[in-house]
């Protein structure tokens, strides 16, 4: 019988962390599971989509629910690549409590640095896992002291290491003072602890109790007194700052040899806050019915699932949520989608076939409304012209990148109406690179991918009069139409202007309009193979004949005008210039003059990130045609955790041999 509401718990971490092993020691630990399955193997719970398969590597949660001594709990194994982020974050806002698994290296702190803050900054409960404490070296203070350098809540140590020589044997608990040995692949025995031990148990547990007495007047009191708090005392600190948010404890580990899981289960079952806590957290309040859903998937034969959190009341296979009957509720153990009659308060659920709901919408019996406390859709940062391999596959194509965007929202697609690009658009080139797995594994379509072209635009540079004359006899009705045109260039941002100023009646008020079209057509391509922009035309004298004159004659004349005198204004290229901001650790700061004069930018100035621990935010100019990969290189030089967030500025004048090059390539494009 189940003693308190299900639980959810979110497994997070920097990619080759060890999440999924971890995962997989739980559900061992727990007996969800006889035997551990392993990444490398690729007979693990989780990672068992194609796509996660063939690298080795988590692409979307693995969801796992479970009985662990009476309480139902759901863990949630989230990617770890940063350009999967997206689905991490989803999951954290319905977890009553989050797993941050570290390796014990302190140059490696910053990859979780971004996840530190998205936590502190929705107030998500958190513990700290150091995992791989089996690797010669590894040191938990080190990798501490790293850590609350980009974490706003303390870190507060529960255990200390025993070592042998440069290994790690086992742990001393500070609550406890108590002692145990590792065994592999089994639970941890209780042996005497060391006397060399004494010493760094006492002052590392003083270290613990004064974290804890911050937010404890009684308990700092007895501290000052040298009153020592009674075990039951430190417990519901620990649990009462835990759930507030207040501290995040620290615990450590091998996930590879079963080395410290009860432990952390252990902190989980008793500390961790229930659903109604999370539920606050969102504001989430009033009864009936309430699912937040946290992730869509559309999964052949049972159609779309939406994976979601059940707040209030009780949901029933066939009940009414969001207006519609639900099409099936499942409960979740990896692939395997277990059918359910009915789901209580707390409970993790697959909900089948609800089409109108979204991820990250509250639905209720009627309607589906979205938290504010919702955080808003990473901005894209990466993209890739993709099309079809068969012409027959596009309308196919189109239906499959809604449905996926549909389960990752930082995904999506766009017609670029500059290029005429379908442009697909994520988090990063391996984000994309995944999502084009995906349309080959689950829809069977063949998608090929190529770098976008840039929006170049031209321009002119001088003024010109032109005159030209349209005439086709043909027998029967001829065509005539003769123009003169004045063109002359315009500020930036001006755009195409048209005027006239026919006097006489030289050309019909009826035919003006015809001219207009006929330069505006041109406009679109122009000498350099690029749509003008910012230029002036008037028309300023022509001729008509009664019979032979026509809108289509005056169209083409104007038409042949723009193309001859184009040519003789000095035309010129314009590039996109973007306004890029550049967010990196300031211990990286130094490193974006060599990335951005490399790219043809121009720093405009930095300060610190408003809101983030020792970061900074460099402000740059950077043409469009070198933005496409600096998501990559910025990753690179960052560890994996600079980003960006960019915006159009204005459009310069591109020349020299790199303008050349871009002119040829174009007319080489539209002569094939």
């Amino acid at each position: 019988m189940t003693q308190s509401a299900p639980r959810c718990a979110a497994i997070v971490g920097s990619y080759t962390s060890g999440k999924t092993t971890l995962l997989e020691s739980m559900l061992l630990r727990a007996g969800a599971i006889g035997r551990k399955g392993s990444v490398r193997d690729g007979n693990s719970v989780g990672d068992a989509a194609a796509e996660a398969r063939t690298r080795q590597m988590t692409t979307e949660p693995n969801i796992a629910t479970i009985d662990y001594l009476g309480d139902e709990w759901t863990f949630v194994d989230c990617p770890g690549s940063i350009e999967l982020l997206q689905d991490s974050i989803n999951a954290l806002m319905v977890a009553d409590v989050a797993v941050v698994v570290c390796e014990p290296q302190p140059e490696r702190a910053l990859t979780v640095g971004p996840l530190l803050k998205m936590l502190d900054d929705h107030d998500i409960p958190h513990v700290l896992f150091v995992n791989k404490m089996d690797t010669p070296g590894a040191s938990v203070k080190q990798t501490l002291d790293a850590l609350q350098g980009i974490s706003d809540r303390p870190l507060v140590l529960r255990e200390i290491p025993i070592r042998q020589g440069d290994d790690v044997v086992g742990m001393v608990d500070l609550v406890s003072e108590r002692a145990f040995r590792w065994e592999d692949g089994q639970a941890s025995k209780l042996m005497t602890m060391p006397d060399a031990e004494q010493d760094r148990e006492e002052s590392a547990r003083g270290e613990m109790l004064e974290a804890l007495a911050d937010f404890d007047d009684g308990l700092l009191e007895e501290l000052l007194e040298e009153v020592t708090p009674s075990t039951d005392e430190i417990y519901d600190n620990l649990t009462r700052d835990l759930q507030q948010d207040l501290i995040v404890p620290v615990v450590f580990g091998s996930a590879e040899q079963d080395h410290g899981i009860t432990r952390l289960m252990k902190i989980l079952r008793h500390e961790a806050p229930g659903h109604e806590v999370t539920a606050q957290r969102l504001g989430v309040s009033g009864g009936g019915t309430q699912v937040q859903v946290f992730k869509t998937l559309h999964a052949g034969h049972t159609g779309k699932l939406s994976f979601g959190r059940l707040w209030s009341g009780d949901l029933a296979d066939g009940a009414t949520l969001a207006g519609t009957r639900i099409g099936g509720l499942y409960r979740m153990f990896g692939q395997k989608n277990e059918k359910v009659d009915k789901a209580v308060a707390g409970a993790v659920v697959a909900v089948g076939r609800m089409d109108e709901i979204a991820t990250g919408d509250l639905a209720t019996e009627g309607a589906t409304s979205r938290s504010e406390s919702w955080p808003e859709t990473l901005s894209p940062l990466y993209s890739l012209a993709i099309h079809a391999a068969k012409h027959a596959d596009e309308v196919k194509l189109s239906g499959a990148l809604t449905r996926i965007s549909e389960e990752d929202p930082s995904l999506w697609s766009e017609h670029n109406a500059d290029t005429g690009e379908l442009l697909m658009w994520g988090q990063g080139e391996m984000h994309l690179l995944i999502a084009i797995d995906r349309l080959k594994n689950r829809y069977n379509l063949e998608v090929l991918s190529q770098k976008p072209q840039v929006a170049y635009k031209e321009t002119i540079r001088k003024p010109i009069t032109h005159h030209a004359r349209h005439k086709k006899q043909s027998g029967g009705h001829g065509e005539f139409g003769d123009v003169h045109l004045a063109i002359k260039p315009l500020p930036r941002g001006s755009g195409i202007q048209f005027e006239e100023t026919i006097t006489g009646g030289v050309v019909p008020k009826q035919y003006i309009p015809a001219v207009e079209h006929g330069v505006r057509e041109f406009m679109s391509r122009g000498p350099l193979g690029f749509q003008v922009v910012d230029v002036a035309v008037t028309l300023t004298d022509g001729q008509y004949h009664t019979v032979d004159s026509s809108d289509m004659a005056f169209r083409k004349a104007a038409g042949q005008c723009m193309r001859e005198a184009m040519p003789k204004c000095g035309p010129v290229l314009l590039e996109p210039i973007f306004t890029v901001t550049v967010s990196v650790p300031n211990e990286h700061t130094s490193k974006i003059q060599r990335l951005v004069s490399g790219r043809r930018g121009q720093i405009m100035g930095f300060d610190a990130k408003p809101g983030w621990k020792n970061w900074d935010e460099v402000k740059v100019q950077m043409p469009q045609s070198e933005i496409h990969d600096l998501i990559i290189e910025l990753r690179s030089m960052t560890m994996g955790v600079g980003t960006y967030t960019w915006e159009f500025d204005h459009l310069q004048e591109f020349s020299g041999r790199e303008a050349d090059q871009v002119a040829a390539q174009r007319a080489e494009a539209l002569a094939n």
